[in-house]
């Protein structure tokens, strides 16, 4: 009763997919159509070919399963080699660095099958070597329920798409009821061994002999239902997958809950035996054990937790922390689950977890572990900023080492930035850092907020440094975006437009990993391309963006829909535009008042729209006011710009007065355009769009030629 696949031949693709593997300008293709049409079968015999025509090829196998995609790098695992501590983007680096260590320069031509069920991490290492043409690659696929990271390898265009379908236009292989019946007449051997992988796909050959019996996965193999496969060296263990994607699914639904929660125990007490050299097979044994009645100690479900998050993946780090803490009730776990809680912006579940502790309670260590944590929930997520800058300073009161104060100092300098007194958040930053005590998590706040406040403030020459040691500090949080905003501002004012771009686009290239880290990405990029003049493309990317933002508690929500407010207003849609200025306007408070100055400027172009003309102007100046009133010297210069575009002839005292505080390349354009738009000068304003177009701000650029045109014409 062997079960055989009538493979379809697909020549054409075949020779689409040998081209595109010989077109050195581009990585490879990814061939996409439905589970046994023929992908996997494609894949390899062009990757025969290709070896034929270049012997030195090393091939190597990489193949998404839906348990793989649980963990992270689970795919990946017998390939890259990570670190336990990290930020995401790190490690992604790491990864890549580990997969081409044995291979020489070229010689590597990576398959990744069945790319739809990677895991994020999987998914974004896949983008990322393609993006870098580190290897040859062909990627397999089902499009329409890919990761977002595996499908810009076609909207991206970076791989050659070839769309393969079965000749009549369905495939006869993957009927349910055919596979139900193949499975029901299965023996015991081999029906084992795929109840084994329903659990768990792929397992090793070894474990499957040891679970299932002696000549179990031959039997499997011979009757069509599994097959074995050497993914990378060919010393290498063999280890073993189902033969059909749809055969994991039926098994699943015929085992039931009782008898997969049986396999899955025998399974993870046979795995348990095992050294785990690779944090991935550690961290899959843990999702493993949750359902079954071989549950882990408990301090080895919190430390996996513990990896989980600092990778990035907050779903595992919830699952597990949350197993860990409804069995021990334990500290760790509950700090664990409160920050994976908080990191995906669901503030009030993070607040009921993290107030359940009794302080009182706590040694001096615990209480700083708990402390910390609850402070930036309170402040971001529950929106009460005063509170919780209160409760840092009661904390602060009640512990006595130097490195915990520092800390606290630190995070009290990120809440100062955020409420708007950068004076302060410099001050405290500056302090923390000279701390030779102070940790990597007080270095990466004070750093960070330190970066942002100097750019605002016009002290451009001190952000690379800052940014330098915020990078240098491990902290698995949302500071990046921070130091990113500090150096995009830099950039822009030092009329880099196209370094700015260039800068934020390594924010959404999937470098960011899960939400709200790409939005906030998206927020960085939007920002460069309203100075572009391309509205319409920010207004699109800001639209999801602050939906996202706007679940979290984060200052960058409101932001977010200050920018759209712009983006829209300056695109004529006054209906729009008062609807997203209605949102910032809600959303706003103590906790983004850094941004207050972007809030007013979003009512003067709202203003603008509906031709209020002297109300725009009024906005746009008491937003530069706000600016200056704050410290924040360069958002102030940015302004006074607007109002220059707006027809502002009052403002060429302050421009100036600010251009000569700051000194940087686009305040001097901006005197430049003030004193033009005061003297009616059609050729001096002529030449500042001229100007402002060479390095890219197109949009000010515009507004200076029209202003040209009208001085010209009276």
């Amino acid at each position: 009763m062997p079960i055989r696949w009538n493979v379809p031949q697909h020549a054409a693709a075949l020779e689409q997919l040998d081209v595109a593997l010989s077109d050195l300008a581009r990585p490879g293709a990814v061939i996409l159509g439905p589970d046994g049409v023929g992908k996997s079968t494609l894949a390899r015999l062009a990757a025969e070919h290709f070896a034929q025509r270049h012997p030195a090829t090393v091939i190597r196998w990489v193949t998404g399963t839906p348990t793989e995609r649980t963990v992270p790098f689970g795919a990946f695992s017998h390939l890259v080699e990570i670190a336990e501590l990290g930020k995401p983007a790190a490690l992604l680096r790491a990864a890549r660095a580990s997969l081409g260590r044995k291979v020489r320069q070229g010689e590597l031509l990576l398959i990744v099958d069945d790319a739809h069920d990677l895991d994020i991490l999987s998914a974004t290492l896949v983008y990322q070597l393609a993006l870098a043409g580190a290897a040859r690659m062909i990627v397999t696929a089902r499009a329409e329920v890919a990761p977002e990271a595996i499908a810009a390898l076609w909207t991206d265009n970076l791989l050659d798409r070839i769309d393969v379908a079965p000749p009549d236009g369905k495939t006869k292989q993957s009927e349910p009821a055919d596979v139900d019946e193949f499975i029901a007449e299965l023996p015991a051997p081999a029906r084992a061994v795929l109840d084994y992988l329903t659990v768990e796909e792929p397992l090793s050959l070894a474990d499957l002999t040891v679970l299932a019996g002696e000549g179990a996965v031959q039997q499997a193999v011979e009757l069509g239902a599994a097959e074995t496969r050497v993914r990378g060296e060919p010393d290498e263990p063999a280890v073993v997958y189902t033969a059909h994607p749809l055969f994991a699914k039926r098994a699943r639904v015929a085992l039931g809950d009782d008898g997969a929660r049986q396999r899955r125990t025998e399974l993870v007490t046979l795995l348990s035996q095992h050294p785990n050299e690779h944090l991935s097979d550690r961290l899959r044994l843990a999702s493993l054990a949750l359902d079954t009645d071989a549950l882990q100690p408990v301090d080895d479900v919190v430390e996996s937790a513990e990896q989980a998050l600092r990778l990035g993946d907050l779903t595992l780090a919830e699952r597990l922390a949350q197993a860990a803490l409804d069995r021990s009730g334990g500290l760790q776990a509950r700090l664990v689950l409160g920050q994976a809680l908080a990191w995906r912006g669901r503030g009030r579940e993070a607040g009921q977890v993290l107030t359940a502790v009794d302080p009182g309670q706590l040694s001096e260590a615990e209480l700083m572990a708990w402390a910390v944590p609850q402070a930036a929930n309170q402040f971001w997520m529950l929106g009460e900023p005063e509170r919780a800058t209160a409760f840092l300073q009661t904390t602060r009161n009640r512990v006595t080492d130097l490195t915990a104060r520092t800390t606290l100092d630190a995070l009290t300098a990120t809440f100062a930035m955020n409420s708007g007194n950068v004076p302060r958040a410099i001050t405290l930053a500056t302090e923390v850092l000279a701390e030779p005590s102070a940790d990597d998590t007080a270095i990466a706040w004070a750093a960070s907020a330190a970066a942002l406040a100097s750019a605002r403030m016009g002290r451009f020459a001190d952000v690379p440094q800052l940014a330098q040691r915020a990078s240098e500090a491990e902290h698995p949080g949302l500071l990046r975006f921070t130091v990113g905003l500090a150096q995009i501002t830099t950039l822009l004012m030092a009329g880099e437009v196209a370094q700015a771009q260039e800068l934020a686009q390594r924010f959404t290239d999937f470098a960011e990993l899960q939400q709200p880290g790409r939005a906030i990405g998206e927020v960085l990029l939007a920002h460069v391309l309203i100075v572009k003049g391309e509205f319409g493309a920010a207004a699109a990317m800001l639209e999801p963006a602050a939906a996202e933002l706007e679940r979290t508690g984060y200052s960058w929500g409101p932001l977010s829909l200050m920018l759209l407010a712009t983006a829209i207003a300056q695109q004529g849609n006054i209906a729009e535009t008062a609807k997203a200025l209605r949102r910032a306007e809600t959303r706003h408070g103590t906790k983004s008042a850094l941004f207050a100055p972007e809030l007013s400027l979003a009512r003067a172009w709202a203003k603008a729209t509906v031709r209020d003309q002297a109300g725009a102007l009024f906005d746009t100046r008491e937003a530069a006011r706000a600016a200056e009133r704050g410290k924040q010297s360069a958002v102030a210069l940015c302004v006074w710009h607007d109002a220059v575009r707006l027809g502002d002839t009052r403002a060429l005292a302050p421009v100036t007065r600010l251009a000569a505080e700051i000194d940087c390349k686009v305040g001097n354009i901006v005197v430049r355009h003030a004193r033009a738009l005061a003297d009616n000068d059609a050729g001096a304003l002529a030449s500042v769009a001229d100007e402002l177009a060479a390095i890219g701000m197109h949009a000010a650029a515009a507004d200076a030629a029209a202003q040209a045109e009208r001085a010209g014409g009276r």
